[in-house]
């Protein structure tokens, strides 16, 4: 069975689509896409037509990708007021050594007793198990002991905003066999064996919002959402150059600079104004005003941390959309100092750190399998072939031909 997994982000900018396949142990891109999102905003659906309409863009663009239906996929749902709650369970071992069966029963066992009425679990997280007196373990399978318990982290949220995601999907006929919440995705995406023995945080600055997560030796602790992100400096360009909105985030992705540092005073370009006047914009202008949004907007992150937690940080993580701007490196370090990492998708085939979120589900979903001792798949036998044959045309090609006509493709843009 090829072990083939969908991830959907559906953001206030763009409706982020991902498919891999795990392969000997290594997760690899088959296909990406990341179209134009209507009907959504601060990360929550407000036009139920334009939403779809744009999930079925994205999907579809996908589909066209691989030559399969896509319609299974783990979904990021918003994470305002999120909660993380501890919960322990212990069961007795059914056999002389832990079994799958004895995990897959003491995961299915965790509850929250006390979850009031208008919330819902997102998801359960392990974070480590113990055999008798034994703790600490991540993975328990074959130790031989009487008693097996696990602690977890259980992520709560308001049910409307999970089902607002899940039934719009479900009404296109779109499964959601998990569900995660950013700052989940993101860690799973850039943590390594540094962040995982150490106090971290995640910064996700996406289009209207930035999402600030929490954690404590791999274990997420809090999460919090600033109202902010790269539309602020779309909205300043287009204000100050009296532009559409358009022309604005076009003129930040390609001219401007996150930092005025490294900005040129005599690059210039040329736009058309709301009155359709030519007008001559210098870049080391323009970037003066997008590093003074970025300044106001990790300011609040940094002020957002001081209040999450007192303890010292010893990582922090930029990542999202707007971290893929150039020299915005040197504005994080004015605002945070030097220890400081701005995320890197080491995919081949996407580099995009607005699909960090959506890699993360699928590691953090795959991982879960794992621990249960399961495979699962997301697509059909029979769309399996399908999707074998699409990588016929491939065949027959250079290398170099290859890699073009596929990096071509990439642009083209519960139960667990």
């Amino acid at each position: 069975m090829r072990q083939i997994y969908t991830s959907l982000d559906i953001g206030s900018d763009s409706i982020k689509i991902v498919v891999c396949e795990l392969y000997q142990n290594k997760l690899n891109l088959l296909a990406c896409s990341s179209f134009k999102a209507q009907g959504i905003k601060k990360g929550l659906i407000t036009d139920v037509k334009g939403a779809t309409e744009s999930i079925r863009n994205a999907i579809d663009s996908v589909q066209n990708m691989i030559g399969v239906t896509i319609n299974k996929v783990i979904a990021t749902v918003p994470s305002y007021f999120a909660e993380f709650t501890v919960k322990k369970a212990e069961i007795n071992i059914m056999a002389q050594s832990v079994t799958h069966n004895d995990i897959k029963n003491i995961l299915d066992s965790i509850t929250l007793d006390n979850l009031s009425s208008d919330r819902e679990i997102v998801s359960i997280l392990p974070v480590d198990f113990k055999v008798d007196d034994v703790t600490g373990i991540k993975n328990p399978l074959d130790m031989e002991g009487k008693v097996l318990g696990v602690r977890t982290i259980v992520i709560t949220t308001e049910k409307k905003y999970i089902y607002s995601v899940v039934g719009l999907l479900e009404s296109m006929g779109i499964e959601v066999v998990d569900t995660s919440i950013t700052g989940v995705g993101d860690y799973a995406t850039h943590k390594t064996k540094s962040t995982e023995n150490s106090i971290c945080s995640i910064i996700n600055i996406g289009s209207d919002i930035t999402n600030v997560a929490l954690y404590n030796k791999g274990v997420i602790l809090k999460n919090s959402v600033i109202s902010m992100g790269g539309k602020n400096i779309n909205n300043d360009i287009a204000y100050m150059y009296k532009t559409d909105f358009e022309t604005a985030e076009d003129l930040k992705k390609n001219f401007a600079l996150g930092h005025k540092r490294k900005a040129s005073t005599t690059d210039m370009i040329k736009i058309k104004t709301d009155y359709d006047d030519d007008l001559k914009i210098n870049q080391y202008e323009i970037s003066e005003i997008v590093s003074s949004r970025l300044e106001e907007i990790l300011n609040l992150a940094k002020k957002e941390l001081n209040i999450l937690t007192s303890r010292r940080i010893d990582y922090i993580i930029i990542t999202g959309g707007t971290s893929n701007m150039a020299d915005i490196e040197y504005i994080i370090n004015d605002v945070f100092g030097s220890d400081i990492n701005i995320g890197s998708i080491k995919m081949i085939g996407i580099r995009d750190n607005k699909y960090s979120s959506c890699i993360g589900n699928i590691i953090n979903f795959i991982d879960k399998l794992k621990i249960r001792g399961e495979e699962y798949t997301m697509i059909s036998n029979s769309a399996a072939l399908r999707l074998s044959s699409v990588g016929n045309e491939y065949q027959g090609l250079n290398n170099v031909k290859m890699l073009e006509k596929m990096t071509e493709c990439f642009l083209a843009n519960r139960r667990i």
